[in-house]
């Protein structure tokens, strides 16, 4: 059997913005500052007295055309969803082919799948098969736990453009049952002898404000869209896990929105961030850990955009299986300014319920309908706590299952004269799992 998965492919491409709607009719922020149309408006002559406004104006159009480039995406994901597959020519192995009945895991796979893969799980080199490219290690275990059971069978099952790696890798579908390839895989995974390696069932689909559990290898951005004052801010993460356990995190954010009649915004506050994860367990289904960030002021205090102070978080995060494809995830913290003139401390918990869908049974794109409710409260006598409900639903966007995009819809539930609602959503790329033009 060849299964050719999970190549280890690192290419980081950065792509953003958001796509704002709001008309813009003043005509004193038009200083050849792209719309939301994406057309550019008369240019003024700058004053030469009025630099920071300049500087300003350079950003917010540096952020504009970043929205533009987001409502591009916004509609290919949607164009993707009705996308047709493209048809592929696979090798099916058929019924009879291979003897399955009462053979182990290790027996199944050495009948039917150690010619290309080994004995051993190593591998081999292309030019040994006559193959375009090598099939896989299965004792690395940079990749070989990471990805759950339910994608290796699938691969098996329909062959390799099912999750768009080669057509080398033929379907088995008709010649094992799926209960003899969960057997196989099994077996597959045990040439990674480490047992410290969180196991990919337990990386749970990404709520739109609960931090995950699992350490990843992911890029992230995150758009939302407020009314009240009519705003819009985007955030870009870079994730990037180290060992079995470890992960650091960096966050952009930018924001902008409309005062007096006018457009103002920039960067916001830099975040560098730490994941360990202290105990996941397989069985019971669950995953623990421990994560701490640093928030720098670095964003623009004159325009909201920083607390002008560091602020230094920590929180726990947990995650849970649960029955027929459901899942529950926790987090729990606090955040402590250095300067408590200027920032509150604060405590927050979030949490998120969801049942995952696949279509083609198991083996196609996978829907995520989760539910979170969010909560914060300053740290002060007689503060009150703030809630929040964000219905939303994750779909994945390829083949491959490792660009996904969701959208929400995050409503408060209490101090509604001073907050508002806001759509939320976020474009997410698994970038170990391949390029981001990859398995589509």
């Amino acid at each position: 059997m060849s299964l050719l998965s999970l190549n280890h492919v690192v290419a980081i491409a950065h792509r953003g913005g958001s796509a704002l709607r709001q008309e813009n009719t003043d005509p004193a922020f038009d200083h050849g500052v792209a719309r939301p149309g994406c057309p550019r408006g008369p240019r003024r002559k700058p004053s030469r007295t009025v630099s920071i406004v300049i500087l300003r104006d350079i950003l917010l159009l540096v952020i504009r055309r970043l929205q533009c480039v987001s409502a591009a995406v916004f509609i290919a994901v949607f164009a993707t969803l009705q996308a047709s597959p493209e048809a592929r020519t696979l090798a099916q192995v058929v019924k009879g082919t291979v003897d399955t009945a009462g053979k182990t895991g290790a027996e199944l796979f050495a009948q039917a799948c150690s010619a290309c893969h080994g004995l051993d799980g190593k591998g081999k080199e292309a030019g040994a098969l006559g193959f375009d490219v090598p099939t896989p290690d299965f004792t690395d275990c940079q990749f070989a736990p990471r990805e759950p059971n339910a994608d290796w069978v699938t691969v098996a099952h329909e062959g390799g453009p099912a999750r768009g790696f080669s057509s080398h890798m033929p379907a088995f579908g008709g010649a094992f049952s799926e209960t003899d390839l969960h057997k196989v895989i099994e077996h597959v995974k045990t040439f990674c002898a480490a047992t410290e390696w969180p196991r990919g069932e337990l990386n749970l689909p990404k709520a739109l404000f609960t931090e995950k559990a699992f350490p990843e290898d992911e890029w992230v951005m995150t758009t939302s869209f407020g009314r009240g004052p009519a705003s819009v801010s985007t955030s870009f993460v870079y994730e990037k896990r180290f060992g079995p356990r470890n992960q650091v995190e960096i966050k952009v954010p930018f924001a902008a929105s409309r005062s007096d009649g006018s457009w103002v915004g920039g960067a916001g506050d830099l975040a560098l961030g730490f994941k360990r994860a202290l105990a996941h367990d397989l069985d019971r289904g669950y995953i623990f850990s421990l994560s701490g960030e640093v928030i720098l002021p670095t964003g623009d205090t004159a325009d909201g955009l920083s607390k002008d102070t560091t602020v230094f978080e920590s929180f726990m995060t947990f995650g849970k299986l649960l029955p027929s494809d459901g899942f529950f995830q926790f987090q729990g913290g606090v955040e402590l300014p250095a300067d408590t003139q200027k920032a509150e401390r604060e405590a927050f918990w979030r949490a998120t319920v969801g049942k995952t869908f696949t279509q083609n049974g198991p083996f196609g794109r996978a829907w995520s309908p989760m539910v979170e409710v969010l909560a914060a409260r300053e740290l002060e006598s007689g503060a009150t706590i703030d809630w929040d409900i964000v219905p939303q639903f994750q779909v994945t966007l390829n083949t491959r299952q490792h660009v996904r995009f969701n959208i929400g819809w995050r409503t408060p539930l209490t101090g509604r004269r001073h907050r508002s609602s806001r759509v939320v959503m976020y474009l997410l790329w698994d970038w170990f799992d391949g390029g981001l033009r990859d398995g589509w």
